[in-house]
């Protein structure tokens, strides 16, 4: 197969902050000096402003990023949040130009990068299906001929001919996304679209993806679900902070990319990959039985406690409605649960202490045997609220198999990722409420 992407140190760097005009002035001497071939006549001195003020004024999204992908290829781009996966993307879109080195492309590309790219919020449906299919390279002969199979694709042939500034996001992103997957381009650029949609449409998502593989075209997907880059892709590559870290099956990426969140030793007071302004700070989270034990492995169906241990440096502000989180996570990065003081209706009061322990009983733990990862988050409210800090994998939870349903039968992780309680019985000549009465079902209310 003939290589049809070849990135030859690929590197990206954004200024940090607000560009003045002195430094828009540097930039183009810099660019000047360049062409002309001369030494850069600014780098000494912003070196020396750089040391001086011990600060980062830039930063590389991607660094000396080398990869060959091949026709036919279907490639899982996976990492963490700022990894460079979306930056990545957009190169190879030619939506920004890299900072050094270069990308070769070889064929038509469609790309999908985010909600609605390209549509105009005031023109219809209809006009924007003609309007960016001509962007992404389609003649109207073509549209023409697949505009009736993208509008039922999308699913919004009601709302076809409605301006799109009144879809919602995930009508939007049906409509974006049937346009994308009809222009048969030879490369397919795909960055967190499923993130969007409900759950049939992801599935038809995925679907069309699958048979675009099948056609042997090029495909480079961009999703945390870890879950969907197994099913979809061949080959997984792994960005770490703007470098590739791993590149192999995909497969071996997700478990690289998994086993990267479980590196962690060492007090939480070392980590340096948590986010928030620190003014509350996770410094350990504990495990323990009912009885006040700390443990590392909790049975099926036993009440376990998760213990967040923090400090609290702001001693001049209150948190009157403060937001503690902890989600857990599968081995493949699929949240399982998640569980906060907003959820369960309750309150820590205004004043936080300056240490302490935020304390969460799960009752009856709903999870078959397997290793579960443990996020937390504490923010100063539930919505539009200020980080204070978050952690991924702060701890791993092993669990055993336990006799969750009380009757001696040990569930497996093959029978599902969560355990439900359920009691059954036998209603001897029992006909359905519908076919005897014709009554439709009601939601169920408590």
């Amino acid at each position: 197969m003939s290589v049809v992407i070849r990135l030859e140190n690929l590197g990206k760097r954004y200024r940090l902050g607000n560009i003045n005009r002195r430094m828009l002035y540097e930039e183009l001497q810099r660019r000047w000096a360049r062409f002309r071939g001369k030494e850069d006549p600014f780098s000494f001195i912003d070196d020396v402003k750089s040391a001086k003020a011990g600060d980062q004024k830039e930063i590389w999204a991607l660094k000396n990023v080398n990869l060959e992908i091949k026709d036919g290829d279907v490639v899982g781009i996976i990492g963490r949040n700022g990894s460079g996966k979306s930056t990545l993307l957009k190169i190879l879109s030619k939506i920004t130009a890299p900072t050094e080195g270069r990308a070769l492309i070889k064929g038509r590309v469609a790309s999908l990068l985010e909600v609605g790219t390209g549509f105009h919020a005031e023109l219809t449906g209809r006009e924007n299906v003609y309007m960016n299919a001509s962007i992404l390279g389609m003649t109207k002969e073509e549209i023409d001929g697949k505009f009736d199979e993208i509008v039922d694709f999308s699913g919004v042939e009601k709302f076809i001919d409605t301006p799109v500034k009144r879809y919602s996001s995930g009508m939007m992103v049906r409509l974006a996304f049937a346009v994308a997957a009809h222009l048969e381009p030879e490369i397919m650029i795909i960055d967190e679209v499923l993130a969007v949609g409900d759950s049939a449409f992801q599935q038809k998502c995925l679907s069309r993806m699958s048979k675009v593989a099948r056609e042997g075209r090029t495909i480079l997907f961009v999703s945390h679900q870890a879950a969907a880059v197994e099913n979809l892709c061949t080959r997984g590559v792994v960005l770490q902070n703007g470098l590739v870290h791993f590149d192999g099956t995909q497969t071996e990426a997700i478990g690289f990319y998994v086993n990267s969140f479980t590196q962690h030793k060492g007090s939480l007071r070392e980590r340096t990959d948590r986010r928030g302004n620190g003014q509350i700070r996770i410094t350990e989270v504990e495990l323990r039985d009912t009885s006040g034990r700390m443990v590392t492995t909790a049975q099926a169906g036993q009440d376990l406690d998760v213990v967040l241990y923090y400090e609290n440096s702001a001693t001049h502000i209150a948190f009157p409605n403060l937001y503690v989180r902890i989600v857990v996570k599968s081995d493949l990065d699929i949240p399982i649960f998640t569980q906060s003081n907003v959820i369960t209706g309750e309150s820590f009061g205004e004043d936080v202490p300056a240490r302490g322990a935020f304390v969460c009983r799960l009752r009856k733990m709903p999870l078959p045997p397997a290793t579960f990862r443990v996020n937390c988050t504490v923010s100063s409210a539930p919505q539009g609220g200020v980080v204070l800090d978050d952690l991924e994998n702060a701890i791993e939870l092993h669990m055993e198999g336990g006799d969750f349903f009380g009757s001696g039968q040990l569930p497996n992780i093959h029978q599902g990722v969560a355990l439900v309680d359920g009691r059954w019985h036998l209603e001897a000549g029992a006909v359905s409420t519908h076919a005897a009465t014709g009554t439709k079902p009601e939601a169920l209310v408590s």
